[in-house]
């Protein structure tokens, strides 16, 4: 029995192939129970993939089915818009990518592109997201009103082409709106197959024939379209608001969109449903604290903004968007959040409490750890990073501190803070690349010198943290934050591993040498092949052989040299008093 006072719908859906025989259309739904339901609402999304490319049908499963994971998983605290115009920037930007990478980078019509509309209800509120040309109606008793705008340049009356949508290019514009929710009110999501052979008489004929079933209504509309001359693919939602909460009166006002700052933590102290056990990490931007679920006895990191940085709102957006990435990744080698849907009062991010210790640490207890070892906990690092990667994201501030290894050897990335994710970006390219998120000795070159990073800066990183691990050293000093210019990155000069450890073998240096290259294009392309090239070195390494002494170690090439000249000069000191 639903609740007179809660939210609850009746949804109805279907789809059907045209007469290509492959169905480029993608829809779903998420209805949500408990908190979840009043905190981030009920979401539908339909998405129709364009005609002209092959993957069409990947780029509007892609598209449905990551901002539905998404959106819930975004902060409480981010209003509907700004949560669900986050995840579609993220969606875009790699829908994007994957046409970059394949071979329709050159020509569009052919790569990961789909409209895409979602209606999501939350609250007394409707929230519509809308690219492309499909549909959103408010469907009246003779009548459909359209709340969406089609996204279509016309050349004719006859000639028309789609304008905007996801995967277009590497930022999209997202149109939002916002109505006030009525019981009752039904809501249509069609696609363009379907909606241009419907109206507002079709729509509750098949409501009221279906006797409540509402996918059975959803069916029936498919067929109408279908004898009435549709061809194309065609999708179809329905959504009926039964009931609705109650109005609250007056929301209390809270810093940053509702969620107040927590109080100072300290052991044995209950905080939003956690008891605090002890500190585990401080900064001047953050606190860290080892607490334990009263509800399930977990343990986990409970972090919470400084008292220093509670006036910065840009810190605690920062803050929560650290959450939500550890939601979208899923990888044994990237920290996980916290599965916690409970309401919250406070602003602070919950994740999976490792019982371990630091790389740093690692490196301190390992000094001259052998191949085998770096190589093994620099896969893990790796496979952390390219799961970042898969989804369009940069560590960047990939650092011995920023790395745990647990009890049983496993390497986990943490501190998100840094992450940049692609279509989130606010501000120019420039401004971006004025701001260096990472820790200096770990940053990639390109940073300095007004570049804008990709993958290949946290392979860098990567690098950097490889050589660190075998030598103890860094492989430029602190060259590489004194750059100011692209020209200066000529003046880097690389050390050898093997000028420290010359009983590595030679090919090493060429792997690490290619991965710490100034300029990103010279390194290599990916995470991907720089592990593989230090497990299976080629042929280009092998062949390698070890650089001459005066490259090795100058000093000692200098000291052989004027040794040899000492030598000499009193060997002719000699025979000159022999001849004497």
């Amino acid at each position: 029995m639903s609740d007179s006072h809660s939210l609850n719908i009746t949804l109805g859906q279907h789809s059907e192939a045209g007469h290509k025989g492959s169905n480029q259309d993608f829809h779903g739904a998420m209805l949500p129970t408990g908190p979840l339901r009043s905190t981030k609402g009920i979401a539908l999304a339909l998405a129709d993939g364009i005609g002209s490319s092959a993957v069409s049908q990947e780029a509007s499963a892609a598209a449905v089915r990551g901002f539905l994971d998404d959106y819930y998983a975004t902060s409480e605290a981010w209003s509907v818009r700004r949560s669900a115009q986050r995840v579609l920037g993220a969606t875009n930007a790699w829908l994007h990518a994957q046409t970059q990478r394949s071979h329709a980078r050159f020509d569009k019509d052919r790569g990961y592109v789909t409209t895409f509309s979602a209606l999501i209800l939350k609250g007394r509120e409707v929230h519509l997201l809308h690219v492309g040309d499909a549909r959103i109606y408010r469907v009246h008793a003779t009548a459909l009103e359209q709340l969406t705008e089609d996204h279509r340049v016309h050349l004719s009356s006859v000639e028309s082409f789609l304008g905007r949508a996801l995967g277009m290019g590497p930022n999209v514009e997202i149109d939002y709106r916002s109505l006030p929710a009525g019981v009752g009110d039904l809501y249509l999501l069609a696609t363009d197959g379907a909606y241009a052979h419907l109206d507002a008489a079709a729509v509750h004929q098949a409501i009221a024939d279906s006797a409540g079933d509402f996918d059975g209504a959803a069916q029936a509309l498919v067929a109408t379209a279908r004898t009435r001359g549709a061809t194309d693919d065609m999708t179809v939602q329905l959504l009926r608001i039964d009931t609705l909460p109650e109005a609250r009166a007056g929301a209390l006002p809270a810093p940053h969109a509702g969620l107040a700052l927590p109080p100072p933590l300290a052991p044995r102290m209950a905080f939003e449903g956690y008891t605090i056990v002890r500190e585990l990490h401080a900064s001047a931007r953050s606190q860290v604290h080892l607490a334990v679920d009263d509800a399930t006895g977990q343990q986990l990191a409970i972090k919470t903004p400084s008292v220093d940085m509670a006036g910065e709102a840009g810190h605690l957006d920062r803050l929560l968007l650290e959450e939500w990435v550890a939601r979208r990744v899923h990888s044994p080698h990237v920290l996980r959040a916290a599965a916690d849907e409970r309401p919250r009062r406070h602003a602070f991010v919950a994740m999976e409490y490792v019982d371990g210790q630091t790389l740093a640490q690692w490196m301190t207890d390992h000094p001259q750890p052998d191949l085998d070892a770096v190589r093994s906990l620099v896969a893990q690092i790796g496979k952390g990073l390219q799961a970042l990667h898969a989804r369009e994201m940069l560590h960047q501030d990939l650092r011995p501190e920023n790395l745990l290894i647990d009890r049983s050897g496993t390497v986990k990335l943490i501190d998100f803070g840094s992450v940049h994710v692609a279509g989130l970006a606010e501000g120019t390219a420039a401004a971006r690349a004025d701001a260096i998120e990472g820790t200096l000795q770990y940053t990639a070159p390109e940073y300095f010198v007004g570049g804008v990073g990709d993958a290949r800066s946290d392979l860098f990183a990567l690098a950097v943290l490889t050589y660190q691990m075998l030598t103890g050293q860094l492989p430029y000093g602190l060259q590489v934050a004194r750059l100011r210019s692209p020209a200066q990155l000529k003046a880097l000069r690389y050390v050898p591993v093997r000028h420290l450890r010359p009983e590595l073998p030679a090919w090493l240096d060429g792997v690490l040498h290619k991965a710490l290259q100034p300029e990103a294009a010279r390194r290599q392309e990916a995470v991907s092949e720089f592990l593989h090239d230090l497990q299976s070195p080629g042929a280009q390494f092998q062949r390698m052989r070890a650089p001459p002494l005066v490259e090795r170690n100058p000093v000692r090439f200098w000291q052989a040299v004027s040794g040899l000249l000492g030598l000499a000069v009193l060997v002719l000191l000699g025979m000159r008093a022999y001849g004497n």
